[in-house]
C-alpha cells in the first residue's frame, strides 16, 4: 500500500531543500532538475510521485526501467538511466530513455546514437567521470574524455550535454564537495579548451544524502531516491 500523502510530503520537502540550497549559492532553483530515482519501487510509486508533479524519473537497470516505462506510458514523464550501462543493453537504452547519465566510452556513444536514430527519436547523454578510481564503480578517467567527445560530434540522434560523477559513499555530505567541485572544474577546463558549450550544459551531481552540497557546487541534475520514496528494501 502506497502512502501517497507521505510521498508527496517528502517530495515537497526535497524541493524545498533544493530551493534553499540554490538560494545559498545565488542560483535560480529552476536551473536544477530533480530526478526521482525509483529503482526497486513500483510503477505505482512512480504514478504517485507524478501525481504530485514530478516529471523526471531515474532507474539504475535497463530491464527494470523498461517494465516501468511500459507500465507508465500514459504519463507525461521522462526517464533517465543513471546506472552503469552494459554494451549489450545499449541498443534498448538508446531507444527508450530521454537521458543517459552513465556513458563512459566512445563506442557506447556510437551505439546509442544508432539505436536512437533507428527508433526515430533523440537521446541526451552525460559522460560519467571517474574521479575516485574505485574498483566497484565505472566511469571515464579525465584523460580519456577526448575520444568520447570526438565520437559525440559525429552523432545525429544522440547529443552529449554534460558530465556526471558518483563520489565515494560517505555519511558526511561535505565529503562529496571536493568531487563536485572537481567535476565543475573539469567542465570549465573543457570549455576553456574550446569544447562546444552545448556539450557541457549539464552537471549531474548529488543524491539523497548530499544533493544540497551538489546544488551549492553547480549541479543542474540531482538524483534523489530514498529522500522521496523512503528507504529501500532489497530482496
Amino acid at each position: 500500500m502506497i502512502d501517497s500523502v507521505a510521498l508527496g510530503t517528502r517530495l515537497a520537502g526535497v524541493r524545498d531543500r533544493l530551493a534553499r540550497a540554490a538560494g545559498r549559492a545565488g542560483r535560480d532553483p529552476a536551473t536544477v532538475r530533480l530526478v526521482a530515482i525509483s529503482k526497486t519501487f513500483s510503477a505505482e510509486h512512480v504514478r504517485a510521485a507524478a501525481a504530485a508533479g514530478q516529471v523526471d524519473f531515474g532507474e539504475n537497470k535497463v530491464q527494470e526501467a523498461l517494465q516501468k516505462i511500459a507500465q507508465t506510458s500514459d504519463l507525461p514523464i521522462k526517464w533517465h538511466l543513471v546506472g552503469h550501462l552494459q554494451s549489450n543493453k545499449a541498443r534498448k537504452a538508446g531507444a527508450e530513455f530521454s537521458m543517459i547519465h552513465s556513458v563512459d566510452d566512445a563506442a557506447l556513444v556510437t551505439t546509442l546514437d544508432e539505436s536512437a536514430r533507428a527508433a526515430g527519436r533523440s537521446v541526451q547523454l552525460l559522460v560519467q567521470v571517474d574521479l575516485a578510481g574505485e574498483a566497484t564503480k565505472h566511469g571515464a578517467r579525465e584523460e580519456a574524455l577526448a575520444p568520447i567527445f570526438d565520437a559525440a560530434r559525429g552523432c545525429r540522434s544522440a547529443r552529449l550535454v554534460g558530465l556526471m560523477v558518483l563520489p565515494p559513499a560517505t555519511d558526511d555530505p561535505e565529503g562529496a564537495r571536493p568531487y563536485f567541485r572537481k567535476l565543475r572544474g573539469i567542465r570549465d577546463g573543457l570549455l576553456a579548451r574550446g569544447v562546444d558549450g552545448s556539450m557541457l550544459t549539464e552537471l549531474s551531481m548529488g543524491m539523497s544524502r548530499d544533493f544540497e552540497v551538489a546544488v551549492e557546487e553547480g549541479s543542474t541534475l540531482v538524483r534523489v531516491g530514498s529522500a522521496i520514496f523512503g528507504e529501500r528494501t532489497y530482496v
